[in-house]
């Protein structure tokens, strides 16, 4: 049986996206890198990372007086699960309001079309 991720918050996903971007890394590191786009303090990220610990989304390995951290959650799961969810939550399940909602905000680009197309075809809807 698959296991679901975790939900994370938009926070702690700027965090998740260091870490598969590059792993281990040290909560130091991770400041280092968000705390100018962020805004961040190292207080904050290692709240972040704790909160990650506990939810099972990271792991931690001690290296000296510092820890590691590293993503439990492959990203491409991640994104899956979210990608689902926000489809449930907004949505209902059905892919085809997704679609026209963004149709109708921005205007599909034809490389998008094919894509769909295509994306049709191999779901066997020609």
């Amino acid at each position: 049986m698959k296991k679901t991720p975790p939900p994370i918050s938009d926070a702690e996903a700027q965090v998740m996206r260091e870490l598969w971007a590059r792993s281990p890394q040290g909560a130091d590191e991770i400041a280092a890198t968000l705390g100018p786009r962020q805004g961040w303090q190292l207080a904050t990220v290692k709240t972040l990372l704790n909160r990650l610990l506990k939810k099972g989304a990271v792991t931690a390995e001690r290296d000296g007086r510092r820890f590691l951290y590293a993503p439990a959650v492959p990203e491409d799961a991640w994104v899956a699960d979210t990608g689902l969810s926000l489809i449930d939550r907004l949505f209902g399940g059905h892919l085809a309001p997704l679609v026209a909602q963004f149709a109708s905000e921005r205007k599909l680009k034809p490389e998008d079309v094919e894509a769909l197309k295509a994306l049709l075809k191999e779901q066997g809807h020609e």
